[in-house]
């Protein structure tokens, strides 16, 4: 089993990453809606969905939300989440799959990635694979937003270690770079049980890395931004966000 299908499958990642509000997820719709301008009702799929979170807010703005996750329990809790939003089947649905392989077919008006939902592989070409699959599931003309770390800040700011606690439960995190990845190593102690550690391993692609995987996939890249307010990217913005277009045929 691979470090994601672990850590993403694991009730423990909701611990680290699940109890964020929604104000982050409002800001990357904002900056989408400003900058690609969909249309009302057009179908989005969200590709590494997770928990939802993004998708959920996509669907809330009136357009038609497919969300796309390789973890059953994640796509479990989306749909659980997604009721209790009473979000119904025609504004928002969740699919079970694997981001490298080409489920639909010129069926999405858009198609989002975001929070840093890619850079896991360790081959590159199934990098290349998973852009070919999100332009493959693009009508012509159609739109992608991808919304991954800044790699020159991440290795200009990383912090090595921080600890918190969340109901109880302790969780370290530590951080370092090996070669042109970043790793994490999160422990979560609860009481007296042994603890739980995984490690997480993100390749620190750039936004010439991206250009390329996407002109190779008959997408052209059109806007890149820093952070979630529109700012023009820098070595020291927090984010690489890359919006692309894809070719006629």
């Amino acid at each position: 089993m691979t470090w994601y299908e672990d850590w993403f499958d694991s009730a423990d990642y909701e611990l680290v990453y699940d109890r964020r509000d929604l104000t982050e997820a409002e800001r990357v719709a904002d900056l989408i809606e400003r900058t690609v301008h969909p249309e009302a009702g057009a179908n989005v799929l969200d590709v590494g969905t997770g928990r939802g979170r993004h998708a959920r807010v996509l669907a809330r703005r009136g357009y038609r939300v497919t969300g796309l996750d390789l973890s059953a329990n994640a796509i479990a809790t989306a749909q659980r989440r997604a009721a209790e939003e009473r979000l119904t089947p025609e504004q928002i649905v969740f699919v079970q799959g694997d981001m490298r392989l080409p489920h639909f077919q010129q069926r999405f008006d858009g198609v989002v990635n975001l929070f840093t939902s890619f850079g896991f592989f360790d081959d590159d070409a199934d990098h290349q694979r998973t852009i070919r699959a999100m332009a493959s599931a693009l009508k012509p003309g159609g739109w992608l937003v991808q919304d991954f770390l800044n790699a020159p800040y991440v290795r200009a700011h990383l912090v090595p270690e921080d600890e918190k606690t969340v109901d109880g439960v302790h969780v370290r995190q530590e951080r370092w770079l090996d070669g042109e990845r970043v790793k994490k190593r999160i422990t979560i102690t609860n009481g007296t049980a042994d603890p739980h550690t995984f490690t997480e391993s993100v390749h620190l692609l750039t936004r010439d890395d991206f250009a390329q995987m996407y002109a190779a996939a008959g997408l052209r890249l059109t806007h890149t931004f820093g952070d979630y307010n529109g700012a023009p990217r820098t070595d020291q913005s927090p984010r690489l966000i890359l919006m692309a277009e894809k070719l006629e045929a």
